[in-house]
């Protein structure tokens, strides 16, 4: 099956909503993608349609997504488009949601901190002695230098 894979510039419209479901981490946010048009008699950019995307991030990104983007912000948001209608209530609804691969913020309209998140690793965090077992030796068995 073909996917549709997009790549959207906008602004995040709502605050994301994260969600710890059984099949892991979900953070959820509406994306504003203005459309913008340039007059060449007026000389002025003008200000055309806004499409509104639901922007799921499942898992580590959900995480990351929830920590690091807030409302207003410039965003560029690359993943798999789909448009869903249904029916609620005796209306018809057509939305469009995209499950993002990729979440950033767009460094043409401003400047960002990157932080990265480390997977806890037990083995780079344990003291030596508590990982082999032993209590005052190195993993070749020999003592521990003092000091």
């Amino acid at each position: 099956m073909n996917e549709t894979m997009v790549t959207v510039v906008g602004n995040v419209a709502t605050t994301p909503v994260y969600r710890e479901l059984p099949t892991g981490p979900v953070a959820r946010f509406r994306l504003a993608v203005p459309t913008r048009k340039y007059d060449r008699v007026q000389n002025t950019w003008s200000d055309g349609h806004t499409n509104f995307f639901t922007v799921w991030a499942w898992r580590a990104l959900g995480t990351n997504v929830q920590g690091s983007v807030s409302v207003g912000e410039p965003v560029i948001v690359q993943g798999r488009l789909k448009v869903r209608d249904e029916e609620r209530g005796g209306q018809h609804w057509t939305s469009a949601d995209i499950e993002a691969l990729v979440v950033g913020h767009d460094l043409s309209r401003g400047t960002a901190a990157f932080r990265r998140v480390l997977k806890a690793n037990p083995s780079l965090t344990e003291p030596v002695a508590e990982r082999d077992g032993k209590r005052g030796a190195d993993r070749d068995g020999e003592p521990s230098p003092v000091g």
